[in-house]
């Protein structure tokens, strides 16, 4: 008989290339063993070439968090791209309900061609009320730098960044610094005397398949806390898993293609 598998939601957009957004968070969870289900903020119109047009479902978003929130109990929730304010306090109002465990936040704001994909409502309703109700929050260096108002392009900023995020409430934050010039992410964890911080360096992979990985990176943390493991261990096991997913992406598309999220259950 197979076990049961741990279930985790992702609240996320819909990316219709399914290189980010639900489809591809579900691609993920499956390979990593998980039951996905997946509450949609918005329909996007988009391919490798970019994002052509976003609508916001806010209404459809609160019935499916009420409706599966009365079903199953989660092992970890995955957030991603919001899309509204409307859309973050309907999350923030199922989170302060609920009470769910392993409370992955991606803070989205914008889409790898530069589309905004969150609005200033929203980005307020991150600061005020998502960040304090996450477990880990997990910001790349322009997401950083937008939530704490400092500049952030370096391992020294971004120490200072994360200490100004636990200001703010978030309890352990991962930074991902995958566009600097030595690729290094950093783990910050609070406790009662301060924080400790932990970078985790790694080689750039070069290759035009990169679509999705903040959002691959932040599903595969939530599984790994579903699945028991460490903060240290599941940040370790997840930036493996962007890595070799990058590096074993096929083309797919004529602009950013997206990432192998099912490198996992390949044979190499």
């Amino acid at each position: 008989m197979t076990a049961n598998r741990p279930v985790v939601l992702t609240i996320a957009g819909f990316d219709s290339s399914s290189g980010a957004g639900v489809t591809a968070d579900i691609k993920t969870l499956a390979a990593h063993g998980c039951y996905g289900v997946a509450a949609i903020t918005a329909l996007t119109v988009q391919s490798s070439l970019g994002v052509r047009r976003v609508e916001v479902i806010p209404d459809l978003l609160k019935e499916t968090l009420s409706e599966l929130a009365s079903d199953v109990q989660f092992a970890a929730v995955h957030i991603g791209m919001l899309g509204s304010g409307e859309c973050a306090n309907v999350v923030a109002d199922f989170l302060t309900q609920n009470r769910p465990t392993n409370v992955i936040l991606d803070p989205i704001l914008r889409s790898t061609s530069g589309t905004a994909l969150l609005d200033n409502a929203g980005i307020s309703v991150l600061v005020e009320r998502l960040i304090s109700l996450s477990a880990v929050i997990t910001p790349n260096l322009s997401e950083a730098s937008v939530l704490t108002g400092l500049p952030v392009g370096n391992e020294e900023e971004m120490s200072l960044a994360a200490a100004r995020l636990h200001e703010m409430g978030a309890d352990a934050v991962i930074i991902t610094g995958g566009h600097l010039d030595q690729p290094a992410d950093l783990l910050s964890r609070s406790h009662k005397s301060g924080f400790d911080q932990q970078f985790f360096l790694a080689e750039r992979i070069r290759s035009k398949s990169t679509h999705g990985t903040g959002c691959a990176f932040a599903t595969s943390l939530a599984c790994h806390l579903a699945l028991g493991r460490d903060l240290v261990d599941a940040t370790s096991l997840a930036k493996a898993f962007v890595r070799e997913a990058i590096a074993r992406a096929y083309t797919v598309g004529h602009g950013v293609g997206p990432i192998n999220h099912m490198h996992l259950l390949e044979t190499k």
